[in-house]
């Protein structure tokens, strides 16, 4: 099942804020990335990556560019309520 993305916001500290097509809300932590894929480090080096953060086309994911993108199960998986 997926559980697809309506909406996403960046917040500070590279936390985002995810809203479900079921409107319920998780909290992602970015920051444990940047040590686990290298190529997430760019969302903290490149000033205002972290801010462009997108709803891919159909719900499915969400993305910043072509290389730097997240699945909306791990984001539903691995998001906190708070």
């Amino acid at each position: 099942m997926f559980h697809k993305v309506k909406s996403v916001n960046a917040l500070q500290n590279f936390i985002l804020e995810i809203t479900f097509e079921d409107n319920s809300i998780k909290y992602y932590d970015v920051k444990p990335l940047f040590n686990k894929w290298i190529i997430f480090k760019n969302l903290k080096d490149i000033n205002g990556l972290f801010q462009q953060v997108k709803v891919d086309v159909g719900g499915y994911g969400i993305s910043w560019n072509d290389e730097l993108d997240l699945s909306c199960n791990e984001l539903y998986s691995n998001g906190y309520r708070k």
